[in-house]
């Protein structure tokens, strides 16, 4: 082009286009590696002293890690709402569903709502989700009706890992739409898919959901093999030790998957983000949190996180930053150069600025849930302080001197816990009320 032609060319308002065109060709593969009921020090980067997780301490090491990172909420279904819709899950009935049941077979995250693949996938964005949905178990609720091109995984929340049967010996695998039959221990089935997806070639960028349900129950490690039938009841059975193994097998199959990407030439093209769907359950090392799965203190919601993006994303870093899924969310729609439906804001922000070495931005996190058979319970962070609400009990932690949340300070600190909890009330109050659904039996705070 020569000048003459390139003045031309600018003339014509040729700018705008022209830049969009060049932001295109620069935009990121996107991949999530969505662990399942892993807890916040199942890692050995985050503290488990038991066993070692050499692959995902490298890949935290190679960029950066959350020490502050919450989950949307403490069961699978809402929090992955947060995930899918970049906001607070108790606007949307799916997210009001804690956790989605098979005998729940209307319930669902409605196709109308914008999803975080659907919005990518009309930007350009090829899109794939391997593993759990757990958002609805109808054709019109499944994951190809919200964005996804492809999908090979389950709808449930957990399968037996050798038969992918569900708690009742329902088949729960799935090919898009079709179900289909595999052999092969499940987080090894999810591994494989996942490597052939980031070994194609195309012109247009990927995002690949790798929604793993390890260390989610049924409790079987990769040489658990037991025939047609389990040798135990769907959600009892296992150890410390089957534990490890199957969070051994995770982190070997995302080390296979990182190396695949290496493989591909992909690796710095790649924005990659790892943690957990929610706190951990029987066999996690929560430690120094109280609690686990299904209760709002912090064993229930916080998480491990990581971001690797080589070249853009310092190594070696950690940060304070207080993180939830929703933005995870934003962080990727912010890469791709989608905007968003100003009637449907994120509540979710871009956490790239902070990766990159910005200081750790201020934030206000609510939380609130009614499990049948359980206690309500309402939550509010703010810098150190949390509140916490379990009924009409009200509580107020300093998490900066006490991450076990085991001195309540609402006595002392009447004027800060009004504070909060209003801060909670006004939140609150824009949401559709609470409903009540029925989760497994309750699992009690452990003892002192």
């Amino acid at each position: 082009m020569t000048p003459m032609d390139r003045r031309s060319f600018l003339a014509l308002g040729a700018v705008a286009p022209l830049a969009r065109i060049v932001q295109r060709t620069r935009r990121p593969n996107l991949l999530l590696i969505l662990a399942d009921d892993l807890g916040y020090g199942d890692l050995s980067r985050f503290g488990r002293p038991d066993y070692r997780t050499a692959h995902l301490d490298q890949l935290a090491r190679e960029g950066l890690t959350f020490t502050n990172a919450y989950a949307a909420a403490s069961t699978c279904t809402p929090s992955r709402t947060g995930l899918m819709t970049g906001r607070y899950p108790a606007r949307f009935s799916a997210g009001l569903q804690a956790p989605m049941v098979w005998v729940n077979d209307k319930d669902g995250l409605s196709p109308d709502i914008p999803t975080l693949p659907s919005r990518l996938k009309a930007a350009g964005y090829r899109t794939a989700l391997v593993g759990k949905w757990h958002l609805g178990y109808l054709p019109e609720q499944g994951p190809l009706k919200h964005g996804f091109d492809e999908f090979f995984g389950i709808k449930s929340g957990g399968v037996d890992y050798f038969t992918h049967d569900g708690p009742k010996g329902e088949k729960d695998l799935w090919e898009g739409e079709v179900p289909i039959e595999r052999a092969g221990y499940f987080t090894d089935l999810l591994t494989n898919r996942a490597i052939e997806v980031l070994s194609r070639r195309a012109a247009s960028p990927f995002y690949l959901s790798l929604h793993y349900t390890a260390p989610h129950w049924p409790w079987e490690g990769p040489l658990d093999g037991h025939g047609p039938k389990p040798t135990h009841p769907f959600v009892d059975g296992g150890s410390a030790k089957v534990y490890a193994e199957m969070v051994a097998s995770l982190d070997r199959g995302i080390g296979r998957v990182m190396e695949a990407l290496g493989r591909a030439g992909k690796d710095r093209d790649t924005l990659v983000i790892f943690t957990s769907d929610n706190g951990g359950e029987r066999y996690s090392y929560n430690w120094p949190f109280s609690d686990q799965k299904f209760s709002l203190y912090e064993g229930g919601i916080r998480v491990p996180a990581a971001v690797r993006w080589p070249g853009r994303i310092p190594a070696g870093r950690t940060t304070s930053q207080v993180a939830i899924t929703m933005d995870w969310t934003a962080t990727f729609l912010a890469r791709a150069g989608v905007d968003t439906d100003p009637s449907r804001p994120l509540d979710g922000i871009d956490l790239l600025g902070v990766a990159t070495g910005a200081p750790p931005v201020p934030r206000t996190l609510f939380w609130r849930q009614h499990y049948g058979g359980r206690p309500r319970m309402f939550a509010a962070r703010r810098a150190q302080w949390k509140f916490l609400r379990i009924d009409d009990a009200k509580h107020l932690f300093d998490l900066e001197s006490d991450p076990g949340e085991r001195g309540d300070l609402a006595q002392a600190e009447p004027a800060r816990l009004a504070e909060l909890e209003d801060a909670w009330n006004q939140w609150n109050a824009a949401l559709p009320p609470i409903q009540t659904s029925q989760p497994p039996a309750p699992i009690t705070r452990p003892s002192l």
